[in-house]
Formats: structure tokens, sequence, C-alpha cells
């Protein structure tokens, strides 16, 4: 089993360390100074406190017969159509987007051929640091990693896919429309990286009762919006977001952006992305006023 992550950042870091230990055959895609750290150190990374070394095969150019069995796609919203246009002749089956996007599948197999694009998202975190990865999955019952079909049918490659995450001690879930589970995804993390740049101390935002409101309101706002014209919501507790008053809400979000959870998997995320961040708020923002017409 050939594994490829596509993109040298946290998500694709965490996601080959793990891959790696648990006896894939992985490679890294990676350019400039970070596919120069990889070949000069390794992958240094934190486990418990401590640093560890992964040694990994590095590549920064793709030949078209270097066939793997999964490639996983890691990279910023913002540079998803670069990367789709550099992996189109690649003659590898699939294609894992582990990316934010609003746009349907289909457009993204325009590019790179009819069938080679599985869905899917990941459920991890964290920050590198003087080079080292400090990063850790989320709990299951909060985001797993989640994955589908486009068409939502469990095939050979979803079973194999299932098989090479439960190896590698990743949770999972498979959904039956990864479209719909994007739109409620990104209706939910729009509005919370959204409060930490309403503020000159994004740090301590939690503690912000106006941001705070502002935000719960936008939550409910979001979902509600969503509900009315897909008819449901995916996962389904996503409907916690449009069922809850204003201040229970606003209450739950102040103690996560004060959590330790939420420091690892929110403020780090929209401190390191802002650009993505704000994109995805302007194209789910036109999304929603469509829909409100």
């Amino acid at each position: 089993m050939r594994i490829l992550v596509y993109g040298a950042w946290v998500i694709g870091f965490l996601y080959a360390v793990l891959l790696k230990e648990a006896g894939y055959d992985t490679t890294i895609y990676a350019r400039g100074h970070r596919l120069e750290a990889l070949q000069n150190q390794g992958l240094l990374y934190k486990k418990n406190n401590i640093i560890k070394k992964v040694d990994i095969k590095v590549i920064d150019h793709l030949q078209d017969n270097d066939i793997y069995d999964f490639i996983f796609l890691t990279v910023r919203e913002n540079q998803l159509y670069q990367a789709l246009k550099e992996l189109k002749s690649n003659k590898s089956k699939t294609i894992i987007t582990m990316v934010n996007t609003l746009d349907n599948y289909e457009k993204l197999e325009s590019i790179v051929g009819k069938g080679k694009i599985l869905p899917a998202f990941p459920g991890a975190g964290g920050t590198i640091t003087n080079g080292i990865l400090d990063a850790s999955l989320t709990p299951r019952f909060i985001q797993p990693t989640t994955f589908s079909e486009i068409s939502g049918k469990k095939t050979k490659r979803t079973k194999q896919l299932s098989q090479i995450f439960k190896q590698a001690n990743i949770p999972i879930q498979q959904m039956n429309d990864m479209h719909i589970w994007q739109l409620c995804h990104i209706g939910m993390v729009v509005p919370l990286a959204d409060a930490y740049y309403q503020t000159e101390h994004p740090e301590s935002v939690g503690q912000d009762k106006v941001i705070m409101k502002k935000t719960a309101r936008e939550l409910k706002d979001n979902f509600k919006i969503l509900y009315n014209n897909l008819h449901t919501l995916s996962p389904y507790k996503m409907n916690i977001f449009r069922i809850l008053p204003i201040p229970i809400l606003t209450y739950i979000l102040s103690q996560t952006y004060k959590s330790r959870f939420g420091y690892t998997f929110m403020y780090q995320h929209a401190m390191k992305a802002p650009d993505e961040m704000r994109e995805l708020h302007n194209q789910f923002y036109s999304y929603i006023k469509k829909r409100r017409l």
C-alpha cells in the first residue's frame, strides 16, 4: 500500500506520521524550506512532550507514472485548484481531498478526471513551532476524520481507506453526502474564526461577551438557513446551533474559546490561516445570501 501526502503542513505532517507509524509506505510531497527541513532532519514531532523523529520519504516532483494507492491532498482551500492541476496527469486513481471547499466535487473531477476524487476532511489540529510538529487528532465525539464517495455509496476503496485509518488508530465516520457535511462544517467554522478577527486580543476573545453573543447569533442564523434549504444538517448534532437558546449557546462558546481545545483546534488554525478563512467567509455568506432571497 503506497500513500502520498500532498501538502507539507500541520495536517499533512500529522497524518503522514500516523500512517508511517502504522506501517504504511508513506511519502510526503513538499517544496521550499519544508522540503529542505525534511531532507536535513526528517519529520520531527512532539508526542507525550517528547520530541521524536520519523524518517519519511520526501519528493518535490511527482512523475505521471509514480502511482500511489491513495493521495491525501492536505492543502488549504486557496491552494486546492493549483494542487489539482499539478496532480491531473498522475496515474494514481484516488485523490482524497482533505480540504474545506464549498464547490461541488464534480468541479474538482473536471480537472483530475471522473472518479478520482474521494471527498474527506481531517479531524485534527495543532501547529509547527521551530520545525517541530505539535498536533493531535480531534476527540472522536467532536469531529473524527470524515469521508465518503461522492455518491455516498460504500465501495472497495472506502473499505480500504477505513482499514488504513483503523490500522493508524484514526477515528472515522462515513457520511452519505460530503457536500452537505462541508456546508455545515464551513457554516460553523467561519463564525468561529471570525470572532478572533474582530478583536485586538484574539487569544482572550472568549472573555468578550459582545463578540460571543454575536458569534452565537451568526451560528444560529447560519444553521436555520442551511436547514431550511437542505432540510437536513450533517452530522445531526449540528442541530444544536439552531435549537439552543442564544444565552446558553453564548456560554458554551465562551467556555470553548477559553479551553485548551479551543486553543489547539480553533485559535491556532485561525491565526495561521487568515487568508483561507476570510475567503471561506466570502464564499459561505455569498451562498447564504442567495438562499435568503
